[in-house]
């Protein structure tokens, strides 16, 4: 008979007990999991979907930007085994790394089982139990209804704080009128002709689409009311009453590795969804988006060069949020650490992406980008908090102002976050030591030179 544990008025089988509890599967969770499991610690995944990958792959958001400044191991052993499915460089020579959503769950259910990690599919986070500033128990539902799980210390890699609200941790989200980032539903089509689309995009010399080798992957973008050269085309589906000024908003699209004539799209954005903080909000929001693909497919078959044979692939399971809630840690890494490129004795990940915000009222936020090779640290302090002793975080939830998050949020910072997660989580298993006391220098020289 199942061991059991008390859990309001009633008795939860314990489905097992862990040393390190990681919920959530996407990039910095699987990093998370990959290394801690590395160092022979037992470790428990727990995601809500049947797949690995978080947003990369439920929310089909490929592929990851462009990063100048070295990673940590996890990276590139990722990298390694997505190219063993499908090579994820173009021939341009950018360091955008492209990938397929599938190719991409694979790579790291691939990864995380080599490394003896265990996975827990279908399995939502229910509720915290929590003694003496310690978090003890987590009720999860499962096929089976609620079940425990017992451990020692735990991540919150859910991208929406899910865990460390539930833990009853303080958090923020949005901007100062409590705005966040537009979201996304993002979607895939195939049969295009790539070429007589490549063919047509850059006769009209457009700025944004740089791969014009034959052969190469692909991608193109139009924002209304920034000078793209598409532009003309989308307002004469608006004018024919095809499209919306919705559509319009943003439109952006990519070659797939290992599908030829497909693409992914990163839109429409979700105009209507200014907080991602309401469950009927983000409903609704996605009953918008499934029209608005359909209006995008219909204009796309219409209209646009190549796209005359396509047809709808896929909608994504999943909405691409860029921004929600946001632990507030022991120290909160702002703009201002952004602008100066912070460094910190503590720091274990560096960014480099730009504060890239999708603003809620669609005005364009200000700023600017590095150079290649100029960097700022994350630091240890920004993955843990005051209130509870045992748990981290990493990805796109850290502690962070609204502004900053716009930066980190990109995947192979999470996945230097998660790494960084990982070895911690081991350390505090091996040691005894608690999450929030570890000296993040130590983590720093566990995690070595970036590469």
């Amino acid at each position: 008979m199942s061991e059991m544990i008390a859990y309001g008025g009633r008795n939860v089988p314990l489905l097992g007990s862990y040393d390190a509890v990681i919920v959530g599967a996407g990039s910095a969770g699987c990093a998370a999991a990959y290394t801690c499991a590395g160092h022979g610690v037992r470790t428990l995944l727990v995601e809500k979907s049947i797949r690995t990958g978080g947003s990369s792959v439920n929310a089909l958001v490929t592929p990851m930007m462009d990063s100048y400044t070295g990673h940590h191991s996890v990276f590139y052993d990722l990298e390694a085994a997505l190219n063993k499915r499908a090579q994820t460089r173009d021939q341009f020579g950018t360091l955008q790394r492209n990938y397929s959503a599938d190719n991409m769950a694979d790579a790291w259910e691939e990864l995380l089982q080599k490394a003896g990690c265990e996975i827990l599919y279908d399995a939502c986070l229910s509720d915290v139990i929590i003694e003496n500033g310690k978090i003890r128990t987590l009720i999860v539902t499962t096929c089976e209804g609620l079940q425990a799980i017992n451990g020692k210390v735990f991540a919150d890699t859910t991208g929406d704080a899910v865990f460390l609200r539930e833990a009853g941790v303080p958090t923020s989200h949005g901007d100062d009128q409590g705005n966040d980032q537009l979201s996304s539903l993002r979607f895939e089509m195939g049969g295009i002709d790539i070429e007589a689309l490549r063919s047509y995009v850059m006769g009209l010399h457009d700025k944004y689409s740089r791969n014009n080798i034959k052969g190469d992957l692909f991608e193109s973008a139009m924002v209304g009311g920034r000078g793209f050269s598409m532009e003309p085309l989308f307002r004469k589906g608006v004018e024919e009453g095809i499209l919306t000024e919705d559509e319009l908003r943003y439109y952006q699209n990519y070659s797939i590795p290992g599908k030829p004539g497909c693409m992914s799209f990163n839109c429409p954005h979700l105009v209507n969804l200014k907080s991602n903080a309401s469950a009927m909000d983000r409903s609704r929001a996605v009953q918008d988006g499934h029209a608005s693909i359909q209006r995008l497919v219909k204009f796309l078959k219409k209209y646009m060069p190549g796209f005359e044979n396509s047809y709808l692939i896929r909608e994504a399971d999943m909405i691409g949020i860029r921004e929600s809630w946001r632990l507030n840690g022991i120290y909160v890494l702002t703009s201002k650490d952004y602008i100066k490129q912070a460094r910190f004795e503590d720091g274990i990940a560096r960014g480099d992406w730009w504060i890239d915000v999708h603003t809620a009222d669609g005005k364009e936020q200000e700023g600017f980008e590095f150079k290649h090779g100029d960097y700022y640290e994350i630091p240890y302090r920004s993955l843990v908090c005051k209130d509870i002793r045992n748990i981290i975080c990493a990805g796109r939830c850290i502690s962070t102002d609204f502004l900053m998050q716009a930066s980190i949020r990109i995947i192979p910072t999470c996945i230097d976050m998660g790494q960084a997660a990982g070895e911690a989580l081991a350390l505090s298993v091996k040691d005894d030591i608690e999450l929030n006391v570890i000296d993040g220098k130590n983590i720093r020289e566990r995690l070595g030179e970036y590469r």
